[in-house]
This record gives structure tokens, sequence and C-alpha cells, in this order.
């Protein structure tokens, strides 16, 4: 074999290494976007959520005055929830932890205030209380879906940047692994219902 089919070959042969190398870099950026667009839908919907309260919270407001306080721990909540903001390329289990207490204080105190709905016939029957409650169930379905896919967009990202010999590239670059949404403490455990 001459020295120059020698040359040729190394070449080919970086040429090759370096082409794969360019292809897997591509494919962690591309599933790095993902993560971070299924996380705008997260942002998206919780987005949605806080939205609709105002109009929840003003609208049993007109039923239930007494109710102040219960009121005011929606709304505190509400502006508790939509402080906090997550980069998702820096997002640590710990901020997502936070945000999703944020959140979580959010629900139980929206869950109060449709509780209070029983004791104000009226108010249970008014169409826009009705549909703001649809709205709000809806909503819910859409966080956790969106939730879901999102871990399963970091899930993928994940994988591709651990495998070897990707994980050589990865850390190369710094491509670093995505934190998850977790169940909320007590998740595990099954409501306890009394009548």
């Amino acid at each position: 074999m001459s020295k120059k089919s020698i040359w040729i070959i190394v070449i080919a042969a970086v040429a090759a290494v370096v082409f794969w190398c360019i292809g897997r870099y591509n494919a962690m950026v591309t599933a790095e976007e993902n993560v971070e667009t299924s996380w705008a839908q997260v942002e998206n919907q919780y987005q949605r959520r806080a939205d609709l309260v105002p109009n929840l919270v003003s609208t049993v407001k007109g039923y239930a005055q007494h109710e102040s306080q219960t009121l005011e721990e929606v709304v505190a909540a509400r502006a508790k929830a939509t402080q906090i903001t997550i980069d998702p390329t820096n997002a640590t289990p710990e901020q997502l932890m936070a945000y999703q207490e944020a959140q979580g204080e959010l629900s139980q105190a929206l869950g109060r205030l449709l509780a209070i709905s029983e004791n104000y016939p009226d108010l249970k029957a008014n169409q826009n209380f009705l549909e703001l409650q649809s709205q709000l169930e809806g909503t819910e379905n859409r966080i956790t879906v969106a939730r879901n896919a999102f871990n399963e967009a970091a899930k993928q990202f994940n994988v591709l940047i651990r495998r070897f010999p990707n994980n050589i590239i990865a850390n190369s670059f710094g491509f670093d692994k995505k934190a998850y949404f977790e169940a909320e403490a007590g998740a595990e455990k099954a409501p306890v219902v009394e009548f």
C-alpha cells in the first residue's frame, strides 16, 4: 500500500469521525430544544390556569362575600405561582420542586375556592361560574399532559447524552442532564373520603 493510499484512508477515517460527531452534537441540540419547547408548554398551561383565577375569584366574590379569606388565599397563591420562573436549560430538581410546590399551593387554594361553591346554590347554578369551573378542569388536564410531555422530552435527552459514546460529546460541549417533574409529597397515599 502506498503512502498516498494510507493518507487517504486516514483522512477518510478522520472525516467520518468528524461527521459522526457533528451528527451526534446536532441530535443533542435537537433533543435539548425539545425539552425547552416542552417546558414552554408546561408554563403556557400554568399561565392559562393563572389567567382563569381572577375571573373565577370575581365570580365567586359576587356570591360569597364573607369568604374573603379563601379568596385572598387564592389571589396570594396565584401571585406566588406566577413569580417563579425557571430556565429549562439550567433547571435543577430543587428549582422544579419549588415551582411545583408553588403551583400545588395554587391548586389547593383553588380546590378550597371550588369547595365553598357547595354552600351557595345560586353560585353553583351561575353559567359563568360553571364555564370557568369547566375551563379550570380542562386546564388541569392540559397541565398534566404538558408535564408528562416535558418529562418524556427530558428523558429522551438524558438517555441520549448518557449513552456511550454520546456521553463523550455531551461532556465536551456541556450538555447536562435535565430535571424531571416528580410526584408531590404524599401523592402515594390515597385520599381519605369521609361522609
